[in-house]
This record gives structure tokens, sequence and C-alpha cells, in this order.
């Protein structure tokens, strides 16, 4: 076994310095790279070897400072600054070169710890594009470090910058302890250097530096978390700070507010941006300059009417393609799981172990696999719009809308990815910077409408829309019904964030705080990869569940069996085989496996479950069939298609496009006689689901985000009540309003 790398260097920058690219280019890695703040939200590690030194690199999430607004913030400054174990040896910074000035500030931040640091101006192709000049020389000698002009996408200077990584970490394991970076000096204010004084004292108490620092990087380190203090402690991000520490800060904070004059938190503010500025204005060159076509773009895409209708128009573009392309791809499955199934029934004698294979693992993975065309074709529409740097200007614009609810525009690209699954989505919340936004954020997303209900939409407007009715405007009805729920959708989202914000997370409205990326063409191995990598986390999150229910539900929907009730059916088999008509013949053998399997559900131990909640959900227009449907969805959407399969006897690998399955519930009917889906019973389900909560790997997301199974429940409860009074008003309503 070999040694582990000795040096542990971090890479860190501000987002969408290309800073993931420029990891990736290194080590080979293919971390997800993207073209808006928030693609990296957790760290991510990869060997570099560079002759016979072979080093550990971090890449951390990108941030503007070393102060913790959010957890991805806080991500990044554990690894830069940890308060407590390894120390990095060095760090490689990331800057966009054409916005230098934006991002000096955080590199003067990494400085002030006195870690070894290579400073990589990347993008340069295209800070000479805009005319921008940026002289590397002047910049190495204020710094006092190494600065390389780089290009992660075209690979310029790649090579000098292993070449200066490679002596940096010669450096470091030559060094006696830990080796320090240069010494950056601040002007601070008497008041502000005597209380950061009393707070490096508390920190010492709090997280001793470790041994292996050497004294120089050992006081860096000190001081540069007494600055992080002053700065971070106080909100509701951090629940690990020592009370002493907390109390020593607040302390610090109320007497100079008593004494008046800046605050200590401006004063150290202002000190580093003057730093800033005076070290720009020798370095940054702006006067070949021209004006960025991008510029001319956002005049549209960013103005708020028009930017709004450019979005709709992307999305009513993105659904159409969606639900047209993914048709051919989704029935080629079905065809390829029922050919399989076919052959599998042919060779396997009858029985049960046959039946379980058939009907359950295969039908099992037949509805994970059957998703896969949709879910990768909404998260190959997202990713494009993330790299191309459209869904950062989606979030200015509906930055307006989301003030309305309390939240900022941020919030609503986690909320957009739910459309494609609400577990990434989830993980996306880390970048919103206040904890209670974050809350409201995981908790509302749930209600967009993600893919896994899109079988389900598609299902109940076929039975009760079919095609060719139109509405008296002269609109498909199934196509507006689908309209209408991804409309009710993000409306409930978002007024569920706007009742959370003012009721139980209650708090003030952040400032979106948001630089936006330059327009680029996505890279089309990026955006491969991306794609992929969302897929595989649908079939091994959901698709493991999905699998695994199904064959679960075969056995709940299938025993305990009726004898006496079977053995009638086999007779009648028996002599149904015997007619001379191959038609007659084959139509009685189909109608006595459908009645097989009617008896079966009627009489398993899903079937009693049916029943028993049956008055809870008749007066929302459902019977104990769908009820069955609804209790087997909880596991996972996606199951409730095929749950109707087996419960009307059709099979297991019915989806929302097969005709038996829709010719079968068309003729369901109730004890009255009277048909089960109507338009006003399809509508009222399609509410239901729209609202529910219905996925179990969504609620351990949120456990899993929000470090508590409260939230968790909470949401389970607030949006399957919401849910059963929405689909009771729409039912009830509507038979009051004449409707059928």
């Amino acid at each position: 076994m070999s040694d582990p790398p000795r040096a542990r260097i971090v890479v860190a920058g501000p987002p969408n310095a290309g800073k993931t690219s420029l990891f990736n280019a290194l080590t080979g890695a293919r971390a997800r790279t993207g073209n808006y703040p928030g693609i990296t939200v957790d760290r991510r590690t990869a060997e570099l070897t560079l002759g016979e030194t072979r080093l550990e690199l971090v890449d951390v999430p990108g941030t503007y400072s070393l102060s913790a607004r959010s957890k991805e913030e806080q991500i990044a400054i554990d690894e830069v600054l940890p308060r407590a174990g390894r120390q990095p040896s060095a760090a490689i910074f990331v800057a966009d070169a054409s916005a230098l000035e934006r991002h000096l500030y955080l590199a003067l931040q990494l400085l002030e710890t006195r870690l070894p640091t290579i400073l990589c101006l990347n993008m340069v192709d295209d800070m000479r594009e805009h005319g921008i000049v940026v002289d590397a020389e002047a910049l190495a000698r204020e710094l006092g470090i190494v600065v390389i002009a780089v290009s992660a996408r075209t690979g310029e200077g790649l090579d000098r910058l292993r070449a200066a990584i490679g002596v940096l970490a010669r450096r470091v394991e030559k060094a006696d302890g830990e080796r320090a970076g240069p010494t950056i000096e601040l002007a601070l204010p008497p008041p502000l250097e005597e209380a950061l004084a009393r707070v490096e004292l508390a920190i010492e108490a709090a997280w001793p530096a470790p041994s292996a620092l050497s004294k120089p990087r050992a006081d860096a380190r000190r001081a540069a978390l007494a600055r992080w203090a002053l700065l971070s402690i106080g909100g509701d991000e951090l629940d690990d700070v020592p009370g002493a520490l907390r109390e020593v800060v607040e302390r610090e904070r109320r007497e100079a507010e008593a004494e008046g004059g800046a605050t200590l938190e401006e004063a150290l503010v202002t000190a580093r941006y003057a730093y800033v500025d005076r070290v720009a204005a020798k370095v940054i060159s702006r006067a070949g300059q021209r004006a960025r076509a991008s510029e001319r773009i956002d005049a549209v895409l960013t103005h708020p009417l028009l930017g709004l209708l450019a979005f709709a128009a992307v999305m009513a573009v993105v659904f159409q393609a969606l639900f047209a392309w993914s048709e051919p791809m989704m029935s080629g499955i079905e065809e390829a799981v029922a050919t399989t199934q076919g052959f599998v029934r042919a060779v396997m004698p009858a029985g049960p172990l046959g039946e379980l294979l058939v009907d359950g693992v295969i039908a099992g993975v037949g509805n994970v696999i059957v998703f896969v065309p949709q879910i990768a074709m909404l998260s190959l529409f997202i990713v494009l719009l993330e790299d191309s740097g459209y869904l950062a200007r989606v979030a200015f614009v509906i930055d307006r809308v989301m003030h309305g609810v309390g939240l900022h525009g941020g919030a609503f690209v986690p909320m957009l990815s739910g459309f494609a699954c609400a577990v990434p989505a989830i993980m996306a919340t880390r970048t919103i910077a206040n904890r209670r936004d974050r809350l409201v954020t995981m908790m509302a997303l749930p209600l967009m409408s993600c893919s896994a209900r899109l079988p389900i939409y598609a299902l109940v407007t076929a039975i009760v829309f079919p095609p060719g009715t139109k509405t008296s405007i002269g609109v498909e009805a199934g196509a507006l019904a689908l309209l209408s729920m991804y409309a009710l959708s993000v409306s409930a989202t978002l007024g569920a964030a706007a009742v959370l914000k003012r009721t139980i997370l209650k708090g003030e409205t952040p400032p979106l705080l948001l630089e936006l990326p330059p327009y680029r063409v996505p890279q089309l191995g990026s955006v491969a990869r991306a794609v992929a990598q969302r897929t595989r986390s649908f079939l091994w999150d959901a698709g493991t569940i999905i699998a695994a229910i199904t064959v679960v539900l075969w056995a709940l929907l299938s025993y305990p069996r009726d004898a006496a009730g079977e053995a009638e059916l086999d007779a009648r088999a028996r002599a149904s085989a015997h007619l001379e008509d191959r038609a007659e013949r084959d139509e009685a053998i189909e109608a006595i496996e459908h009645a097989r399997a009617e008896l079966r559900m009627e009489h398993s131990v899903g079937g009693h479950l049916g029943h028993l909640m049956e008055p809870l959900i008749a007066p929302l227009g459902f019977d104990w069939k769908i009820g069955i449907g609804i209790l087997a969805s909880f596991a996972a959407r996606e199951v409730f298609v095929g749950t109707l399969g087996i419960v009307y006897g059709v099979g297991t690998d019915a989806d929302e496009t097969s005709d038996s399955l829709r010719d079968r519930l068309r003729a369901a009917e109730r004890g009255d006689g009277s048909a089960l889906f109507t338009p006003l019973s399809g509508v009222s389900l399609m509410v239901f689901f729209v609202l529910a909560a219905q996925c179990m790997s969504t609620l351990a997301a949120i456990k899993r985000e929000s470090g508590s199974w409260r939230w968790a429940i909470f949401t389970l409860v607030y949006m399957n009540t919401l849910a059963y009074l929405a689909a009771l008003l729409v039912y009830q309503g509507g038979r009051l309003l004449g409707f059928s």
C-alpha cells in the first residue's frame, strides 16, 4: 500500500471563477462544473501527482467571503480555516481575471491566514477578449505570492501552474512544521485591534492551534479566526460555537455600538476594501475595455416584464419538448420489458416463483427504467440553462416575485430543480444563506411537480380528457389540465413559502446577492456527465425503492388467496382451452386472467387496506382501488400507475400509455353503477397528487439537510392535509356547481 499524499492543497475561489473546471483539468477528475453559483455544494478531493510529489487537492464550494452566511460558505471556511483538526498545507486561489476587483476581497481573507498560496487568474482568454489588462507580475509583488495566468477551458498556462504547484508542495514538505505565507498588513483602527485581541484570547481557549503549526501560522490562524468570528457569530447559521466565545464576541459588538461610530464589522470590511482598492488600482487597466454583448442581451432577459415573458416562453418549449420527445424512448423501453416478461413467462413453469419473477422483479425494474427518458431529458434542459448562464438571470428576474413571499430569487433555482426531482433540489438549498430561508425552501419545494408525477397526470388526462376534446377556447382539454396542474404546483409552492415565512419561520427577507455569470456555450462533455450523474442518482436513490416496493406490492396484492375462487377459475381456464375458435379462446382466457387478478387483489392484504380507507377518501371521488394506489405511492409516486395495473387486472407492466389500462379505467364503475373516472374525479385526483407528500426519499432528504425529523414530519403532515382539503374542495365544490 502506497503512502498517503503528504501535502493537502485546497482549491478555493468565488462562484463562477472556473474553480471546479481548473480542479478537473489538473487532476483529471470529473466533478460537476456549471455556469451558475452553487454548483459545488460539498467538498471534493482528488490526487495530483507531479513527478515524485503526490498531493491531495480539495475542491471546496465557491464563496464570496470567509464569513459564514450559508452552509456552503461554512464548508469552504472549514477547509481553508479549520477550527480543529488537520490544517491545509497550501491553497490555490482561483479568480476570474475579468472580475478581479470583486474577487480580491476573498483572496485577501485567504492571505490573512498566511496559508502559502498561488493565485490563478483564470479565464484570461475572456479577459483579453474584452480589452481588460491585469499586470500579473505587479500583482505578485503587491501580494507577495505567485500569480499564474491560466485558462482552464483552453489549457493555457496549465503547465506553468503545475510547475508552480510542484515547487510550492516541495517547499511545504521541507518546512519545519507548517510553512507560513506572506504577511498582509491592514490599517485597522485601534478600537478594532483591541477588540480583536480580546477575541483572539477566546479563540485560543475554544480552538487551540494544532501543535504541528509553526508559530507564524498559529498566530495568523488565531487572528483570522477572530476576524471570522466578528463577522459570522451571532446569526442562526452556527450552532457549534462555544458559549464563552459567543459571549465575548457579542460583548465586543455591544461596547462598540455604545461608543458610536462604525461597528466592528463595518470597520473590518472597510479596511479590507481599502487594501483591495489600492492593489486593484495598481494592477488592473480597463482603458481598452469593450462593451459585452451579454449586457445588451441582459437588457431584455432581466427586464421586469420582458424577462418574465422570455422565461415563460423557455419553459413552454421545455415542457413541450419533454412530453413529445420522451414518448418514443419510453415506448421502446415498455416494449423491451414486455418482451422480457413474455420470454420469462414462456420458459418458467407456472407457479409463485414465475409470478414473482415476471410480475414482481422484472415489472419492478421496468417501472424504474421507463422514467429514465423523462428524467434524463428534464435534467438535460436544466443543465443547459445552468451552464449557459441563463438560470442566474431567471433568479434575478424571479427575485421580484420571490420577495413577495419572503424569499429572494436564489431560492427559486432549487425550486425549479424540483421539477426534475425534489431530492437533489433539497440538497441545492445549501446555497441559500439564511437558515430560516433554507428551511422554508426545502419544505415548500416538494410541492413543485417533479417528473414522478408526470405519468399520473398523463394517465388521468388521457382517461377523462381523450385526445380531440376541446375547451371553449379551442385548446385541448388535456393540455389545459396539464398546464393547470403545473400552475397549481408553482402557486402552491410560493403560497406555502409565504405562509411559512410569516408564521413558524418568520424572519426578514434577505437581499439577493448574485453575480451574473457571462453567457457561455455549454460544453457537451460536462453536460453529458451532469445528465448521467442525475440519471444515476434517480436510478440509485429512487429506483431501488421503486423496484423493491413493486415486489412487495405484488405480494401484498396477491396474498392470501381464495383457494375456492382460484379453483373455479382454473376449471374455467381448462374449459376455455378446448374452444376451437382461436380468437374466442384467447378472449376467454384473457378475461379469466383479468378476473383472477381482481380476485387475488380483492382477498389480499392490500385489498383489505383499501376497503378500510375507502370511507375516508370517498368524499374526494376515489374508491378503494384508488386508495390502494395512493397507499403504495407513498413510497414513490411512480408506483401509482403500476399499482392500478395490478388492481385492475391489466398486469404490473402497465403504464400511463397502456391502452388496456386506460380502457379498464374508463369502464370502471362505482357501486351504484356510475363511472368512477370522470373529469371532476380526475381533476380531484391530479390535485391530490400535486399537493401530497408521497416520497420517502424526499422526506429523508429534508431530515438530512435540516438535521431533524421534526421538519420532515411537519412537511408530511401539512402537505397531505393540504392535498386532502384541496381535493375535497374540488370534488364537492364541483358537484355543487353541477360538474360531472
